[in-house]
């Protein structure tokens, strides 16, 4: 009977994963209201991009506006400047005709890149919480949940809003690398509805503060891929790795024998994967890739082998002190 759970829910995240749907969001929100409840946390990245695509814009519209008058001081500037030289105006025309349309098509690419972080950081970001839930098989059995990275809590949200339907006592935990994100978070779970099923905290992802074995699921959605750096900036390719390695490890460590963790992630999916396999994890499975923040995205999901060894211990937990959360 287990099994044919499993195999119906995988069913149902390949599906689920085939396409991305247009306006709406999923369970018929449009995406103006879940930006209006968690807003974006990119706004130095959209400031930077409109910034450089106005200043773009401005000048290829100066340069049409003014075209004539720029050839010819262009013109005069060369025959003073460098006599020897044959310029002409054709060659001139040309090179200020170039300068005009790389500047336009720069405005264009940049305003495209805003819109595609914007989309990314909110609809998306909620859209692919919605497929990291139908990739855990049987939610009625859930009781406890971990969100490493939770963010403005648009994942951690979703997954109290499943457990909250389907009416038992579960709760879910968002994990915030700072004090004041667990605290957004939390006002947005109170907006949701949902804040009774919600409890935050700050901790290092690589350090979860959870006992071995405690929650029955783990997700993370585009949290893992930043523990490469650090606070002096980007670590090599080498040391990135192993601190990656290491929050996946925490991930797999505090997960339940027979629990399922799902991750979203940017590029680096595949070595997710090859890592999971590595620590002996069951039904590894990559979702079909889907574009976020311009580069490629995929949602990689497995269960913990109810038969563990040597991975997160069958070791007993105390419970969680929910009565813990962040005011």
């Amino acid at each position: 009977m287990a099994d044919r759970v499993l195999r119906s829910g995988r069913r149902r995240f390949s599906t689920d994963h085939q396409v991305l749907p247009g306006k709406p969001g999923a369970g018929g929100r449009d995406w103006t209201q879940i930006y209006a409840v968690y807003g974006t946390d990119e706004w130095q990245t959209l400031a930077f991009l409109l910034f450089h695509a106005a200043l773009f814009a401005a000048l290829a519209v100066l340069m049409l506006i003014y075209f004539s008058t720029l050839l010819a001081v262009l013109y005069g500037m060369a025959s003073r400047l460098m006599p020897a030289l044959p310029v002409t105006l054709q060659v001139l025309r040309f090179l200020l005709g170039f300068v005009g349309s790389v500047a336009a098509l720069s405005s264009v690419c940049l305003l495209f890149a805003a819109g595609n972080v914007l989309y990314s950081s909110v609809a998306l970001h909620w859209l692919m919480a919605q497929r990291m839930l139908a990739a855990v098989p049987d939610w009625s059995a859930v009781r406890t949940v971990l969100d490493v990275g939770c963010g403005r809590g648009i994942l951690l949200n979703a997954v109290a809003a499943r457990l909250k339907k389907e009416g038992g006592c579960g709760r879910v935990v968002g994990l915030a690398p700072r004090r004041e994100a667990a605290v957004a978070a939390l006002r947005t779970a109170r907006a949701e509805g949902v804040g009774e099923y919600v409890t935050c905290r700050d901790g290092d992802a690589r350090r979860l503060p959870f006992a071995d074995g405690y929650f029955d699921v783990v997700v993370s959605a585009v949290h893992l891929s930043g523990m490469g750096k650090d606070g002096r900036g980007p670590l090599s390719s080498s040391a990135a790795a192993v601190e990656r390695g290491r929050g996946l490890g925490e991930l797999v460590r505090v997960l339940k024998p027979g629990g399922v963790g799902v991750v979203w992630d940017l590029v680096l999916a595949p070595e997710y994967a090859q890592r999971l396999r590595e620590m002996r994890m069951e039904d590894v499975r990559v979702s079909e890739r889907v574009t976020a923040y311009m580069v490629s995205s995929h949602i990689v999901s497995f269960r913990k082998p109810a038969a563990s060894e040597g991975v997160g211990n069958h070791l007993p937990a105390p419970p969680l002190d929910w009565r813990a959360n962040i005011c």
